[in-house]
């Protein structure tokens, strides 16, 4: 059976991951003052205006540089004279809870002060690091995309843009079937070397791609569409208004996995969303990469007054799911661990353009277990299969009692007690 997937990635100079990285800028100057520092920051944006609110607690915060920090971000991002808003003409307006961590409050950062479900997820592709190929494809090719602006000036490309993929996949091979880019360009821009150097970054990102994915056909797709809907110069905050946390799906895994719907961006590792993002993420990792499972969605939750994430379910692509008590054990759990092993490692703002799981530098994304937690995974991945062997045996049980039922029939009845 043939099925087919759709992804998007956007590019540094989208009005969303424009705020997206701004809101990461702050977390990463507040972390730099004070490592529990807490942070909740929402910015938006809308053409020449930023707007930041929320709340950042730490030392000194009333010399955090919110206005250089903003028009950093767009600056890296490709804004300037030539392509608005310029960052030297930004206005920031910045309305927020500042101060120092009250009394105590850095103990209770230990402390989930919300709740929050997060889903978490792999598949059995180490070249893709373990995220679903049409993910990982609309961030690869949106990266070399994005490149087209720096190597080929001459196509005078500006800094917003996305990308969409339809990947299509069967029992004998893989592909891409659909890509669409529209990316910001000048009117007197040359549409047709647009179109062919896109062609050309397909064309090579493919091949190389053929060497990540088992089975990849890397033949360019026939319905290749460059700026579809027609030349936008206009774009940025100037073509549309921007916000914090509207791409989280980009965030997350794709459409195919569910997410929980919490933001990342704009939060510290010690905020339960954050924290149970990359938690969630291990979990489901270890259970792909220890041969528990071919593909894991793992739910987490935190309840508010939690010092532990609750592992809720491990399921797999079959939708049957791991006895969560036996892979409790295989990760710390708790807030105060996520918080401080994984506060000031990275340069957020790339984090919060390309991907929180998309790299396989990012610390988050290495699993080095220790001796009892490969025993107990070794354990899980025992019970695991012994139990699919159980469900093996009820399974010809129930065809051999039961000879006009299908093994569709059975399904049912394992999954409803029937």
């Amino acid at each position: 059976m043939t099925r087919s997937y759709v992804a998007e990635f956007v590019l540094p100079g989208h009005p969303d991951k424009l705020c997206d990285a701004i809101a990461d800028a702050l977390v990463e100057e507040a972390c730099r003052r004070e490592k529990r520092s807490l942070c909740g920051v929402e910015v938006a944006i809308h053409r020449a205006t930023v707007f930041i609110t929320g709340r950042i607690a730490c030392r000194e915060t009333e010399s955090i540089p919110f206005d250089r920090i903003a028009r950093d971000v767009l600056r890296s991002a490709g804004y300037g004279k030539e392509w608005q808003p310029d960052p030297d003409s930004l206005r920031v307006e910045a309305d927020l809870c500042l101060g120092p961590l009250d009394d105590g409050e850095s103990e209770f950062r230990a402390v989930s002060d919300d709740q929050s479900i997060i889903t978490g997820y792999a598949v059995n592709l180490p070249g893709t690091n373990y995220l679903p190929p049409e993910h990982w494809l609309a961030y690869r090719l949106s990266s070399a995309v994005e490149q087209l602006r720096m190597k080929q000036p001459e196509l005078l490309l500006g800094p917003d843009g996305k990308v969409t993929v339809v990947y299509e996949e069967d029992s004998e091979r893989n592909r891409v079937v659909g890509f669409s880019t529209s990316l910001q360009q000048k009117v007197n821009g040359p549409a047709i070397e647009l179109h062919r150097a896109v062609l050309s970054v397909l064309k090579n990102e493919l091949a190389a791609v053929a060497e990540a994915i088992p089975g990849f056909d890397p033949a360019v797709p026939v319905e290749v569409h460059v700026n579809g809907a027609g030349n936008f110069e206009v774009g940025g905050p100037e073509g549309d208004n921007g916000l914090s946390g509207k791409k989280l799906v980009i965030d997350a895994y794709g459409p195919r996995v569910p997410i929980g719907g919490g933001a990342l961006s704009g939060k510290d590792f010690f905020k339960a969303d954050r924290a149970g993002a990359i938690l969630a993420r291990r979990v489901a990792k270890a259970a792909v990469q220890t041969g528990a499972m071919r593909e894991c969605t793992a739910t987490v939750a935190f309840l508010p007054g939690a010092r532990q994430a609750r592992l809720v379910s491990l399921r797999n692509d079959s939708g049957e799911y791991l006895d969560c008590t036996r892979w409790s054990a295989i990760s710390d759990r708790s807030l105060e661990t996520i918080g401080e092993a994984y506060t000031g490692l990275h340069e957020l703002v790339d984090v919060a353009r390309y991907g929180h799981f998309t790299r396989p530098e990012l610390m988050w994304e290495q699993l080095t277990l220790t001796y009892s937690e490969v025993k107990a995974l070794s354990d899980a991945r025992a019970f695991a299969e012994e139990e699919e062997r159980m469900r093996q045996r009820r399974k010809e049980w129930f065809l051999k009692n039961n000879p006009t039922a299908t093994p569709e029939e059975f399904e049912m009845v394992e999954a409803f007690g029937f």
